[in-house]
């Protein structure tokens, strides 16, 4: 008898085993936006605490990222920093239908070196140019990457738009602006309230009024072709725990498990 049972556990060790191993080698993959780097690898650990199974992150600017899910796929979910590159997936076939989500907001400021004395009203037609006394503001590429379209837009609803152009650094990601004002490289930048709080070596000097841009907004999505475990931590992103991490980082909280169409 006890013969038996030994050999029945071993054959259902056996079954088993390759399960796991496929779990272990195939990890959930999440392209996601460069302003989340920080939160969604707390995210990911605390999934990973409760018994959730392996997450692994690659972050750029969405439109990088999601270019690349355009070539070749190669992740699970999707997490972009605005709706627009999300919307384009969609209409290419490439998001599990019904799977959209909006995960968190955020805000648009102005930022300088923490040891700056720099003082900045934003408001109507500002002289944003003499404010940075020859240097040049750092932002995220305003052609395609999103913090650098909300910036574009917030400083062309301001009427400054034109005359910054001309000093402006712009950067492959939002993550880069913010390095080049810490340091020291630009003497303002625009980029994520929640970039500004991670960064020690820079201060907020003024926040866009909301109306000068689009509602900065973070659509999550399944891609097609995801693998099964992906819908679980997807699940979580916009679950109890992970709402609340977010929000610690300074991420404005959404309704819980809103679906997110396109426009």
């Amino acid at each position: 008898m006890a013969n038996r049972l030994l050999r029945g556990f071993a054959v259902l060790l056996g079954l088993l085993a390759p399960l796991a191993a496929v779990r272990a080698e195939h990890p959930v993959t999440v392209f996601a936006a460069a302003s989340l780097s920080d939160v969604l690898e707390a995210v990911g650990h605390a999934y990973e605490a409760q018994g959730g199974g392996q997450v692994v992150f690659s972050f750029a600017s969405s439109s990088a990222l999601a270019r690349q899910i355009e070539a070749s796929g190669g992740a699970d979910i999707f997490i972009s920093a605005d709706r627009d590159w999300m919307d384009e997936l969609g209409k290419r076939g490439l998001l599990a239908p019904g799977t959209r989500r909006n995960l968190a907001g955020n805000r648009l400021v102005l930022v300088a070196p923490v040891g700056s004395n720099v003082a900045v009203k934003v408001a109507q037609h500002f002289d944003l140019p003499a404010a940075l006394h020859g240097g040049r503001l750092a932002l995220a590429d305003p052609d395609s990457v999103p913090a650098g379209k909300y910036a574009r837009a917030a400083l062309t609803a301001l009427g400054v738009w034109e005359s910054v152009v001309p000093h402006l650094a712009p950067a492959e990601n939002v993550r880069a602006a913010l390095a080049y004002v810490a340091r020291g490289e630009a003497p303002l930048g625009i980029v994520y309230a929640t970039d500004a709080k991670a960064e020690p070596r820079v201060k907020i000097v003024a926040t866009f009024p909301d109306g000068t841009h689009p509602p900065i907004v973070y659509p999550a999505a399944l891609l097609s072709g995801a693998q099964p475990q992906a819908k679980a931590f997807l699940a979580f992103l916009t679950g109890a725990k992970a709402r609340a991490i977010l929000a610690r980082a300074g991420f404005l909280t959404l309704p819980a498990g809103v679906p997110a169409t396109m426009r």
